[in-house]
């Protein structure tokens, strides 16, 4: 099994190959709009607790890092247990660990509708976390796996962004909902929400259907799938480039999972705003957020078709912007132009996420494409979406939610010389990883070319 880019084909195919189906395009886009609906429950679920942030601070009596730690942990067990779990829904079945998985989260929202504390409440997010470890890295391997390889890009952009999505109307909605009923109300329609669409997916989507064609030039791996994936697994880390990938994902989407988290809070404290009316109002900084990361992906994908290390330039471009753009809000007084540039710095914080995501699927395996993928979420999900809302919170107690939200953009800094390094070595890696590919096909090579 060679590895697969996004301007070479695959070996043993004729260079059309990145615009073949791999099943038919209307039941591609089925998988893909039942996919996404269940990544939208699944933030959904995830980020209703920020829009009840205010709420839960006054019955409660709950510190900021102690809000932070309750959005936090959901992150931290992704991060912790979407390798493991993930590497079984390869060998196990996809889409049975996919409807378990939805049925989990769902359930333990459900759950966190009953708590009756802080410790409670802790548990039930523990739960969702487990439950939604393994969705992310399996959803995006899924959709893929359907659609022809010169979609990565685009593909892996709009999918990443139903996170972003799912934060809107999980804040949104939510905050309409505890606002109008109290917030035990908004965690229980949630829950129903992820049940119906899970039970939806195991009756629409199969393994059958799903199962990719055979590889006619083969792998040379043998057949036993412990083997395989032992051969396979250390490809996860084979190059600098594809290391650097999981980083620089992971440092900026620090800066995305920070402010999705907190800007209920920030306008409901800064901007006198209702618990409604701020959730409606960051849901939109959201929207822009996962407008940004299709942005990026359709970007990299047109940019990258004659230099695929233009990938890089899209990452590094991002993350810089965002650096100006929120250092900048987070200094200026409360008002149109602070939310106007706040807007824009939202747009290209998470930006990254379609080329670094597309870096991943092009340097790895299809064999351990879930695995892969975990490998990304378990970096964006340690070094950015748990400790982003966690870190805030606890600088929260110390210098003020303002002065926390102005510390946060740096870690843009970080993530920019991630992608520098990765861009620097991405055209040696890329021919070193290609090359056992074009060794082990000499015939189709030379045909290809």
């Amino acid at each position: 099994m060679g590895f697969l880019t996004a301007t070479e084909p695959a070996p043993g195919r004729t260079g059309s190959g990145s615009s073949e189906w791999p099943a038919s395009r209307r039941y591609a886009w089925v998988v893909f709009a039942l996919s996404f609906g269940l990544l939208l429950s699944d933030y959904m679920s995830r980020q209703v607790l920020n829009a009840v942030f205010p709420m839960l601070k006054a019955d409660w009596l709950l510190s900021d890092a102690q809000l932070g730690s309750l959005s936090g942990i959901v992150a931290l067990m992704v991060g912790l247990l979407t390798f493991p779990l993930s590497l079984l829904a390869d060998r196990w079945g996809r889409v049975r660990s996919l409807v378990i998985a939805a049925t989990m989260w769902s359930l333990a929202t459900l759950g966190c509708a009953v708590a009756a504390s802080y410790g409670q409440m802790f548990i039930g997010r523990l739960f969702v976390g487990i439950g939604e470890a393994a969705y992310g890295s399996v959803g995006i391997a899924v959709v893929l796996s359907v659609f022809p390889r010169a979609l990565r890009a685009t593909l892996s952009g709009a999918f990443i962004a139903g996170g972003a999505f799912g934060s809107v109307l999980g804040i949104s909605i939510g905050g309409a909902v505890a606002q109008a009923y109290g917030w035990r109300w908004a965690y229980g329609a949630m829950g129903v929400f992820g049940l119906v669409l899970a039970g939806i997916y195991a009756v629409v989507v199969t393994e059958k259907r799903l199962a990719p064609q055979p590889d006619p030039a083969g792998d040379g791996l043998g057949t036993d799938t412990r083997d395989r994936l032992r051969v396979l697994l250390p490809r996860l880390f084979s190059s600098v480039s594809v290391v650097s990938a999981y980083i620089g994902s992971g440092l900026q989407l620090f800066i995305a999972g920070a402010l999705i988290a907190w800007l209920p809070s920030y306008f409901n404290r800064y901007y006198d705003m209702p618990t409604a009316k701020a959730g409606a109002t960051a849901g939109l900084f959201a929207l822009m957020i996962g407008i940004g990361m299709i942005a990026g992906g359709i970007a990299s994908d047109r940019i990258s078709r004659r230099a695929p290390i233009r990938k890089w330039a899209v990452a590094i471009g991002c993350s810089v912007g965002s650096l100006v753009l929120l250092m900048t809000a987070f200094r200026l007084p409360a008002g149109p132009v602070q939310l106007l540039v706040l807007a824009l710095g939202a747009l290209l914080c998470a930006g990254t996420a379609g080329p670094g995501a597309a870096m991943v699927a092009n340097l790895t395996p299809a064999a351990i494409a879930a695995t892969a993928f975990a490998t990304l979420t378990l970096a964006n999900s340690l070094l950015g979406l748990a400790p982003g809302p966690a870190v805030t919170g606890m600088l929260a107690d110390r210098l003020g939610l303002l002065g926390a939200l102005q510390l946060v953009p740096l870690v843009a800094v970080a993530a920019t010389g991630a992608f520098l390094i990765g861009r620097r070595w991405y055209e040696r890696d890329l021919r070193r990883l290609t090359a056992p590919a074009a060794t082990a096909e000499p015939k189709e090579s030379e045909v290809s070319s």
